[in-house]
């Protein structure tokens, strides 16, 4: 569990992170190298569940080759899909990472949503739904190893 207390409002008890998988933290398809280090730093502080309609059929691979959690779904509805896993996962305790208009439902309900804007851009509409953006998921996933960011970010 992360806690994290957010200056003249509530303390984060996260014990989750959901990251989307294409666009978020792999580009077409595959996870890049230098991505791949910070994730299993992160899954050591945060466990990471990798969500993922699977376009390129690479995620299976691609999340064994560095011990992390991945589900996926059905390309048609995934925002729903993305809702439910986060609310199996406890909404209120989880920290959700994406790029997509399919992200929306699952900003909606978590603790905390963090856009990403890397290199296959992000969904403009995601953006009033998110808590924090970034403009690379190293930045974004780095937020979690260094919890203060957090608090200076959303602090009143």
């Amino acid at each position: 569990m992360l806690d994290i207390p957010i200056p003249g409002r509530k303390t984060l008890h996260l014990c989750h992170a959901v990251l989307d998988y294409n666009g978020t933290i792999a580009v077409d398809g595959a996870i890049p190298q230098e991505m791949k280090a910070l994730l299993k730093k992160v899954n050591e502080v945060l466990p990471i569940t990798v969500v993922t309609a699977d376009t390129h059929g690479t995620a299976q691979r691609e999340c064994e080759s560095i011990g992390i959690s991945w589900r996926t779904f059905p390309r048609e509805n995934a925002a729903l899909f993305k809702e439910q896993i986060v609310q199996e996962l406890g909404a209120a305790q989880t920290v959700c990472f994406g790029n997509g208009f399919n992200d929306i439902k699952m900003f909606e309900i978590c603790a905390l949503g963090v856009a990403v804007l890397d290199a296959e851009g992000m969904c403009a509409a995601l953006l009033p739904h998110a808590d924090i953006l970034c403009r690379s998921m190293e930045e974004a996933l780095s937020l979690l190893l260094y919890p203060k960011r957090i608090q200076a970010d959303l602090r009143t």
